[in-house]
């Protein structure tokens, strides 16, 4: 009886606003606005039903009142042990983890359960450096194209990103609100997104795409193609960049991304250069903390690092070009370190010109360095593949996070890249679009999870092959993947 009180709730209701007003995204707020009211809770069942083992037919599933399943036969990753658990059944109803209770439990009578086989069911992964606007199309494509065709191309890389077994994305730049709503309230199919938007940069900074013909723009000017869709936000002084990091947050930001440096596939910065200032950087903090959320930067160098700590960052990606003495001021301000693995192999970016791939070698030489000085300081780290431009390695989202081993053992990458990685992502307090517990298989947790053929703890490249390896996807509640 009180295992049948436990798994009585009312369902969980999502009811999300998205105010975007950019012109690029009427096409999708028009359907959106058609389909205003929140999609009743997928069960399980109807979902598997649907699939028969092909995701094909997702769009075929008429929503339905969720039932309550029961995961048996299941060896456990929580998230946060060094070791699995067994003899534990994992109940979930609606969108939430209900239970993790004894497998000698008695369930409730007609309860669904699901068979694991003794595979290992962990939590659902989490990029934490993901571009869901620019990963799949080429730069020339995304610049070019009718934005129309960009946005299809990113619904289909968020519908291949959920059935890698990622469920959650904190993406790091781009217009995804739209994607974001249709996919929260399953219009369409992906993973949860954590939105940015428009990434701040100054002019000739490591977000600016203008062509030098563009320039010198004068105050009453049009804006430039890249800000007029979303992609980037340019801001000279700390008004414009006040003004640029509200209107993120206007459009449902939760996080502000601001350049702080140079970039590697950026036409005019060198990688050495140092972007903003710290009253810009103060001006984008102050914004984001009126909000309740945070500001995190893209910056290789240890001056870069140094002057955004100065303007009062929480989290720094990439940083592979820093010192010492930056680490240990970014362990005494405990600074966030949202780190990629970025190495000179077969996963590195096919850079345009030779000067950005003399730049790629650069900060590739000083990914080890950097993980390494991460460790021996402690660092908060979380990871990220920061995928852009390249379809084919956005398909190689899991063997890049393997690639960690390089550094860490199995157990911290996969600790890293879902409870570690939740716990950044709810940095964004207030701004968090999914308040409810993520990265983790215990009480009211959002019922996100991956069960694995095999354990991932002694082999970590089972996440390497998502396609074999994951034989069970679930997100939100509802199974979008079930091979068993």
């Amino acid at each position: 009886m009180a295992l049948q009180r436990l798994l009585t709730t009312e369902p969980l209701h999502h009811d999300e606003t998205c105010l975007c007003q950019s012109p690029a995204f009427i096409w999708i707020n028009t359907v959106l606005t058609r389909a205003a009211r929140q999609a009743p809770p997928v069960s399980a069942q109807t979902v598997r039903e649907a699939l028969s083992g092909n995701d094909e037919h997702l769009h075929d599933v008429e929503p339905t009142s969720p039932g309550i399943v029961a995961f048996t036969n299941v060896r456990l990753f929580d998230g946060v042990s060094d070791s699995l658990r067994t003899g534990l059944n994992v109940i979930v109803e609606g969108n939430k983890i209900k239970a993790v209770v004894p497998a000698t439990t008695p369930l409730p009578p007609g309860i669904e359960t699901i068979n694991g086989n003794n595979g290992v069911l962990m939590p659902g992964l989490i990029d934490a450096h993901w571009h869901a606007i620019m990963a799949r199309p080429t730069m020339m494509t995304a610049m070019t194209a009718d934005f129309n065709y960009i946005q299809a191309l990113a619904i289909a890389e968020a519908k291949a990103t959920l059935l890698r077994g990622f469920t959650t994305v904190r993406d790091m730049g781009g217009p995804v609100f739209g994607l974001k709503r249709a996919i929260d309230e399953r219009i369409a199919v992906g993973p949860r997104i954590y939105p940015s938007g428009a990434f701040i940069s100054q002019s000739g900074g490591h977000g600016d795409f203008r062509m030098l013909s563009d320039i010198p723009r004068a105050t009453n000017e049009a804006l430039s193609y890249g800000e007029r869709v979303g992609i980037t936000a340019i801001a000279d002084g700390p008004d414009q960049v006040l003004l640029r990091a509200r209107e993120q947050l206007m459009r449902g930001a939760s996080q502000v991304k601001f350049m702080a440096g140079g970039g590697v596939a950026s036409q005019y910065d060198g990688i050495d250069v140092t972007e903003g200032s710290v009253p810009e950087i103060a001006a984008a903090v102050t914004a984001a903390e009126n909000w309740g959320t945070y500001v995190t930067v893209h910056a290789y160098t240890a001056r870069a690092v140094t002057m955004a700590i100065r303007g009062g960052v929480k989290c720094i990606e990439h940083g592979q070009m820093v010192d010492e003495d930056t680490v240990k001021l970014m362990a005494d301000k405990h600074i966030w370190w949202c780190l990629q693995p970025f190495l000179d192999d077969e996963d590195a970016v096919k850079m345009a010109t030779p000067s950005s791939r003399a730049k790629q070698l650069v900060m590739c030489a000083g990914t080890d360095t950097a993980y390494q000085l991460a460790k021996q300081y402690k660092i908060k780290t979380a990871w990220g593949t920061d995928t852009l431009f390249d379809a084919r390695l956005a398909t190689r989202q899991g063997i890049q996070l393997a690639k960690l081993t390089r550094w860490y053992k199995p157990v911290e990458i996969l600790k890293m890249a879902t409870s570690t990685n939740a716990e950044l992502c709810a940095m964004s307090g207030p701004r968090n679009p999914y308040p409810d517990k993520l990265g983790v298989i215990e009480a009211d947790a959002l019922a996100d999870l991956i069960l694995v053929d095999g354990d991932p703890l002694t082999d970590i490249q089972l996440i390497a092959s998502p396609e074999k390896s994951f034989r069970l996807i679930m997100k939100d509640g509802v199974i979008y993947k079930n091979t068993l």
